[in-house]
C-alpha cells in the first residue's frame, strides 16, 4: 500500500509564497513522475507541475514562472514552491505519483494525496 501525504499549505496574502511538500510511504520499486494538481470550489482538478524521476518538469501556463517543482528521489518527496500567489491559485493542492509496484509490473499505478489547502487572500 502506498500512501502520499501533503503539507505545507495555509493562509498567504496575494504576492507572498508557499511551498507545498508530499511524500510518498510504503512498498514499491520506483516512482515514475509525481505532480502536483489543485481543485479551486465548484471547478475541476487541474494540472499544476509535473516532475519525472530524470528531473525533467513540465508547467501549466498558470504555473510557468511563478511555481517550481523539485524532488528529492532518496526521500520519495516532491516539493511546490509556489511564489507570486494570486486570489486564482486558492484551491486544494493534491499530490499525484505514477508509481511502479515491483519492478516486474507491466505499468504505473496512480496514486493521489488527499490535499492540502492554499488559500490566497487579496
Amino acid at each position: 500500500q502506498v500512501h502520499l501525504v501533503e503539507s505545507g499549505g495555509g493562509l498567504v496574502q496575494a504576492g507572498g509564497s508557499l511551498r507545498l511538500s508530499c511524500t510518498a510511504s510504503g512498498t514499491f520499486f520506483r516512482i515514475i513522475t509525481m505532480g502536483w494538481y489543485r481543485q479551486a470550489p465548484g471547478e475541476q482538478r487541474e494540472l499544476v507541475a509535473t516532475i519525472t524521476n530524470g528531473d525533467r518538469t513540465s508547467y501549466t501556463d498558470s504555473s510557468k514562472g511563478r511555481f517550481s517543482i523539485s524532488r528529492d528521489n532518496a526521500k520519495n518527496t516532491v516539493f511546490l514552491q509556489m511564489n507570486s500567489l494570486k486570489s486564482d491559485d486558492t484551491a486544494l493542492y493534491y499530490c499525484n505519483a505514477n508509481i511502479l509496484s515491483h519492478y516486474y509490473s507491466l505499468g504505473p499505478e496512480v496514486y493521489w494525496g488527499q490535499g492540502t489547502q492554499v488559500i490566497v487572500s487579496s
